[in-house]
């Protein structure tokens, strides 16, 4: 019984018509928001160093270094982080994306791409200008659902009365604050 019904299953796969996709010229059809590999905008990276210290498997290095800009005449000099080198490397990465959920400044992002391959593993290294070039296969976010409420922030303002002369100043405030225009 057993035999006979391993053989028909067998017989039924062998007549059916085989779906075979030609891989590397046929592209298989992703789902969407699919993981793939991790993208750098590197303009929006401030070298907080929190996608970093966040990793499980520590497989993100960056390096930075502070630059002065000059103050605005009455001013003070502020220091910025300059990015010299974000690196990931993914033979060590697990691809959990708590860099990307960790990052405040939306600098790190989830991209389809994943044939990234290499035959050797020490190449699997990707530096910011490999990452930042993943960046343009980015998907845009879904779309709000037509039917869901609007932000609250929204409902907010929209369900306040405007007050007289709200956005339109007609005169410059008085120094003290006691009055307005």
């Amino acid at each position: 019984m057993g035999l006979a019904k391993g053989l028909s299953i067998t017989l039924r796969h062998m007549l059916r018509k085989s779906v075979t996709q030609q891989y590397p010229e046929v592209k298989p059809p992703l789902p969407p928001r699919s993981r793939g590999v991790i993208a750098l905008v590197e303009e929006n990276c401030t070298s907080c160093m929190l996608c970093a210290r966040e990793c499980p498997d520590w497989c993100i290095y960056i390096d930075s270094h502070k630059e002065t800009i000059p103050a605005p005449e009455g001013g003070r000099p502020r220091q910025r982080n300059v990015l010299d080198r974000f690196a990931i490397d993914f033979s060590l990465c697990m691809y959990c994306g708590i860099c990307i959920e960790v990052c405040p400044f939306d600098a790190l992002f989830w991209s389809p791409e994943f044939e990234y391959a290499e035959g050797d593993i020490r190449d699997l290294l990707h530096e910011k200008d490999k990452l930042a070039s993943w960046v343009e296969t980015v998907p845009l976010p879904p779309a709000h659902d037509p039917g869901a409420e609007p932000p609250k922030e929204l409902a907010a303002t929209s369900r306040r009365p405007p007050r007289p002369g709200e956005g339109v100043t007609t005169a410059a405030p008085d120094v003290a604050g006691a009055g307005t225009a």
